[in-house]
């Protein structure tokens, strides 16, 4: 599991410089947030997912590891497109894809949250 959020994390950075610097060199930065949302979201997120996977395997190996997983990965690039709608001028499409991936995003943050602290030992 560590090794899949780490690899969703090096795709996402580059979707986050990609924008980061198409945003630069136009000198159009409409699109701030979801660039935000591509580095945090995708790379920062992912990249701290895939670490504590990573301390902690046991994690990895129950149910909620795989839930937390697809919800991030499908909730992500709907998230991300919904806010790219959304600071194009289409908000319309824009703000309810947004809201289908924060809710999808947060149902695989639950699944981590449980599996924390259910699955590690107490102090």
């Amino acid at each position: 599991m560590a090794l899949k959020f780490i690899r969703m994390a090096v795709l996402y950075a580059f979707v986050g410089i990609g924008l980061g610097i198409y945003m630069a060199a136009s000198h159009s930065f409409s699109q701030h947030s979801t660039h935000a949302h591509a580095n945090l979201l995708g790379w920062v997120s992912s990249a701290i997912f895939g670490l504590i996977y990573q301390v902690f395997p046991e994690l990895g190996r129950h149910q909620l590891a795989t839930a937390h997983f697809y919800l991030h990965s499908v909730g992500l690039p709907i998230i991300i497109s919904g806010v790219f709608l959304i600071y194009s001028n289409h908000g319309d499409v824009g703000e309810p894809l947004a809201s289908i991936g924060s809710i999808v995003i947060s149902l695989g943050f639950i699944a981590l949250g449980i599996n924390v602290f259910r699955n590690t030992p107490a102090e």
